[in-house]
């Protein structure tokens, strides 16, 4: 069986530094809001291009703990509205509604599967206060009009990067290009913890102060609470395990973008459609989608010949049922389409080369 994702080969790559990091924090004795998290919310600020980077307990709450931000800091108020892709994952959504906030969902791009641009505009009301831009899959979904569009309509753009650590926008990463951005590092990720995580990062330090407080019961003073806050922190074992890794992100997003081109060039079936290829700097593949029209029996095909396969997703947030008052009978013809024929393709930075080889030749001969 050719597994869509071997975790435990991937962190075993870097098995002594993180052994090493790891024992570290138990030496130390000191397992929350230590020096390793200092340390690692430093460094991926820095990566991304940031002043300030706020580790917490997972990439829904990175997402929460900025429009809650908005909120408490009167720049937002319950009932405004934010734009969000109708195709991405639900969390993206949870984020909105969790606080008070109206999700607005625009429908994808199907070449590209992000954000379409041209369908933004036509859903800004004067109750629109924000997007929220999921760069999905690992591909940059920011775009010169979505920039514009914010400009325009002084709208707070919000980037949701779970998928998409290292992603470039020409000189400037994605988490980066807003005025904030959630990071999700669940260990499937490309930047993966060894348990939930997540951060905030920003260059605005009045959002940054008010989310480390949120997320820390909100505190920013022991026993002083300025906000009714939760509790969601990033680890010191989870954030030695994430300073590793990023000293190898880049190359870990090579080796992908690498098993990528390997499909780009050789996938030829008609039956298979690739999204737009971009630019590598453009996309570090967490998932390399296809897209069939006869997507589950070619899933059936793979499990059979010994490949496994991930839908990524099968039902879109407005057909979940916790969302059935929200959105009763709404139709959205590319983001249902989309969740009936996209098939995801093993990737990561350990897949062999003749796995590679094999996936791509019993794609080529179905029919």
């Amino acid at each position: 069986m050719i597994p869509f994702l071997l975790l435990k080969d991937i962190t075993a790559k870097y098995a002594d530094e993180i052994h090493s990091a790891v024992q570290r924090v138990v030496d130390r004795g000191w397992y929350l809001q230590g020096k390793e998290n200092e340390t690692f919310e430093r460094h991926y600020a820095d990566y991304i291009g940031t002043k300030y980077c706020i580790g917490c307990g997972n990439g829904l709450d990175a997402l929460i703990w900025i429009y809650r931000a908005y909120i408490e800091l009167g720049i937002m108020q319950r009932g405004d509205e934010v734009i969000v892709p109708a195709n991405t994952y639900i969390a993206s959504v949870l984020a909105i509604t969790e606080n008070g906030l109206k999700a607005v969902l625009v429908e994808p791009d199907p070449n590209t599967l992000g954000l379409d641009e041209n369908k933004v505009e036509e859903a800004i009301t004067p109750r629109t206060k924000s997007i929220l831009l999921v760069h999905l899959y690992g591909r940059c979904a920011f775009t010169e009009k979505i920039g514009e569009l914010c400009e325009k309509h002084h709208l707070h753009l919000v980037e949701d990067n779970a998928q998409a650590h290292g992603c470039r926008y020409k000189e400037k990463r994605t988490g980066s290009l807003g005025e904030a951005a959630g990071h999700s590092f669940y260990p499937g990720k490309n930047l993966g913890a060894l348990g939930d995580g997540g951060a905030v990062t920003t260059d605005d330090e009045e959002l940054a102060d008010c989310i480390r407080a949120l997320a820390n019961y909100g505190s920013s003073k022991k026993y002083v609470f300025k906000y009714c806050g939760r509790n969601s922190r990033l680890d010191e074992i989870q954030a030695a395990v994430l300073d590793v890794k990023l000293r190898h992100l880049d190359e870990d997003n090579r080796l992908r973008q690498q098993v990528s081109a390997f499909y780009y060039d050789n996938i030829k079936n008609p039956l298979v459609t690739l999204p737009t290829r971009l630019p590598d700097e453009n996309n570090v593949y967490h998932l390399f989608p296809i897209l069939c029209e006869r997507r589950d029996e070619l899933q059936q095909y793979l499990a059979e010949k010994g490949v496994q396969t991930l839908i990524h997703y099968p039902i879109p947030p407005h057909k979940q049922e916790c969302y059935y008052d929200e959105w009763p009978n709404s139709h959205l013809p590319m983001t249902e389409r989309l969740a009936k024929i996209e098939l995801s393709l093993p990737i990561s930075p350990v897949l062999r080369s003749e796995d590679m080889e094999r996936i791509v030749e019993l794609l080529n001969v179905y029919s």
